[in-house]
């Protein structure tokens, strides 16, 4: 069995990869993603590891039999090209990680830290133990968090937040959330406008569709109001990109910890794959925020998680069992 992986957040993983797969199991490791290397590698493959999956490269495995998403999401694979014998699945195990940056983000913009931190590089003490005017800033005790979204990401954080005295909400797409515990009430995304208006701070992490693109726009920012935190670790565009940084730079929310975008970097082997302004706009330039690029569940510990995952499919196939975690073709 030969298997193409074209995922480089695996590679400080070889070792454990190998160490977990049938022996007879051919592992063939793209370090940069470079499309034209790819396709050229996939047409004997049986699998394929890798988050991008283009038309191409799809046309080109008419033989896979398995399509292993380095993480969770699928937006990025060409299904319509794909074999119909072929099965695509994926993996958690960033709900922990998340969930810290998340808590990390929110205790940080609450309380003013990258402010404090910008003045102090010029001498500049932002306390009211030393100026007059600035703020004593809330803990999350009774703050109310409010999740646009609630599934592995919004339960764990949920969890995390509860252990600080915080209050929840949640609203979904069907209404449901699962197990409910430590939250006030929740409800479908009809109940979105009441969400914002009540959270001290809104985590989104919805996916991405049709329905929920630009799902937060002009009102729901105003509702959230002038004290109220935003952080998204869904994908950019389930916020409407303008909306979110005139509410930013006019003060119509508080702050933000954005982790998703609306432009990224190419990738590949160009001199300039990793370089990409995340927005034509300039959220650069603006205080009260907090731009990461989509590191949110780049962890160690996701990725040995992800590692077991891809690693158990990968050796289910070789023995003719059934696949776990399969995504596509929907059941």
């Amino acid at each position: 069995m030969k298997v193409v992986v074209g995922e480089r957040n695996l590679l400080p993983h070889r070792e454990l990869l190998v160490s977990l797969i049938p022996a007879d199991v051919t592992l063939s490791w793209h370090e940069r993603f470079d499309e034209e290397a790819v396709v050229a590698d996939l047409g004997d493959a049986d699998v394929y590891v890798g988050g991008r999956v283009t038309p191409a490269m799809a046309r080109a495995g008419r033989r896979l039999r398995l399509v292993h998403i380095g993480g969770v999401g699928t937006d990025k694979v060409s299904f319509a090209d794909l074999s119909s014998d072929t099965r695509v699945a994926n993996t958690f195990h960033h709900e922990d990680s998340i969930a810290e940056y998340i808590m990390a983000a929110a205790v940080m913009l609450r309380r003013g830290l990258i402010g404090q931190d910008a003045a102090l590089r010029q001498g500049v003490w932002a306390t009211s133990v030393y100026q007059d005017g600035p703020p004593q800033p809330p803990t999350m005790r009774g703050a109310v968090v409010g999740y646009v979204g609630f599934g592995h990401i919004g339960r764990r954080t949920a969890d995390l937040f509860g252990a600080l005295g915080a209050r929840g909400c949640a609203v979904t797409g069907s209404g449901r959330v699962g197990d409910a515990g430590g939250l006030d009430w929740h409800a479908d995304t009809t109940e979105l406008g009441r969400l914002m208006k009540e959270a001290d701070v809104v985590v989104v992490s919805a996916p991405l569709t049709d329905r929920t693109a630009g799902m937060i726009g002009d009102a729901e920012l105003e509702a959230l109001g002038p004290n109220g935190i935003l952080i998204n670790v869904g994908r950019g565009p389930l916020v409407a990109e303008g909306a979110l940084f005139e509410a930013l730079r006019d003060g119509v929310i508080g702050g933000a910890a954005i982790d998703v975008w609306y432009r990224y970097p190419s990738g590949g082997d160009a001199a300039d794959a990793d370089r990409a302004r995340p927005s034509e706009l300039p959220f650069d330039e603006l205080p009260n925020l907090l731009m990461t690029p989509h590191t949110s569940g780049v962890t160690r510990d996701t990725f040995v998680g992800r590692v077991h995952d891809i690693a158990d499919n990968i050796s289910r196939l070789s023995d003719g069992r059934s696949l776990d975690r399969v995504v596509w073709p929907v059941r």
